[in-house]
């Protein structure tokens, strides 16, 4: 080029290649193959995996004061609700000790009582723990399934409480597991009675709202909101004394005779996990002086028999 030469082309500002609009279908056309593939053979795990484990030092770096924040916030709340909970442990505590002492004299005047009036001692009822395995599959029934069975020495019938109440009772035993029916069954019924007024009752179960009722009381009954039930003792099944239900409604109609009663089960059918199964009280009872006396009488009328055919032979 001649050095007199001036060259008047204009110089590239801007680097010429594709289009905006090519390099936007490009590059999106690139990001819908990536995110199929990586969809169905995960073409960019381990690539994800290298940068994740790349990226965990500074990470960690950088959420360090958060996380000491956090611990040391929660530190000190902790701290505070362990000290709380201290006192208010220590408050029942006390308070449990003065009952268990309460309870052990008037267990002792109790005994006293009852020998003094020749009353036989009161049942001793064993127990012992279960897990519930899972619900049984039945969808018309209320029933769990628990690991103990035949094998463990489990009895058919026996009661089935949780911390808070009864449960239901076992109703099928098998030689590892048992069936226990729950007290909210429609057909589970729990003799129950009063604890303010002493008046006995059956309480059934209600599977449609998980509840219970008080069935067959009559519409002028002393029952109220709010009044506890326990077992009455008088089935032989379930000892005396078991929290079952609290009152929730009383409906008290003119065109019945009988009152309409809704119980709360003090037990939680549905969210128990660890349970008590406790020996039927039948078990502890001597036998029936009726059955003693057919038994009794059983081999005296098999002896009188022959001789009553033998003097009926005779002319």
């Amino acid at each position: 080029m001649p050095l007199a030469t001036i060259d008047r082309t204009p110089p590239p500002f801007f680097k010429q290649g594709p289009s905006a609009l090519t390099r936007l279908m490009f590059f999106a056309a690139l990001a819908v193959v990536l995110m199929v593939a990586d969809v169905k053979w995960r073409v960019t795990q381990p690539l994800r995996a290298v940068i994740a484990t790349a990226l965990q030092p500074a990470q960690s770096a950088l959420l360090a004061p958060v996380n000491w924040w956090d611990q040391s916030g929660g530190y000190l709340s902790g701290l505070q609700q362990a000290q709380v909970d201290l006192r208010t442990a220590q408050r029942q505590a006390a308070a449990q000790e003065v009952r268990i002492m309460r309870a052990e004299q008037l267990e002792r005047e109790n005994a006293r009582l009852r020998e003094l009036l020749g009353l036989r001692p009161r049942i001793q009822v064993r127990s012992q723990a279960a897990e519930v395995l899972y619900d049984a599959p039945d969808p018309y029934t209320r029933k769990v399934v628990i690991d103990q069975g035949n094998t463990q020495g489990v009895f058919l019938g026996s009661p089935v409480i949780d911390g808070a109440g009864v449960l239901g009772q076992v109703t099928r035993v098998y030689p590892l597991t048992s069936e226990v029916t729950l007290v909210t069954d429609k057909d589970a019924a729990v003799p129950v009675v009063n604890v303010r007024t002493q008046q006995r009752g059956v309480a059934y179960g209600l599977p449609q709202s998980g509840g219970m009722e008080l069935r067959f009381m009559a519409a002028n009954a002393d029952v109220q909101a709010g009044d506890e039930l326990q077992t009455s003792g008088l089935d032989g099944v379930y000892p005396a004394g078991l929290p079952v239900a609290k009152v929730l409604r009383v409906d008290r109609r003119a065109d019945s005779a009988f009152a309409r009663i809704w119980l709360t089960p003090r037990a939680q059918p549905d969210g128990a996990r660890h349970v008590l199964l406790l020996t039927p009280v039948s078990e502890h009872l001597p036998p029936r002086p009726v059955d003693a006396a057919v038994a009794a009488s059983a081999p005296a009328s098999a002896a009188a028999h022959p001789a009553h055919h033998a003097s009926g032979a005779q002319p």
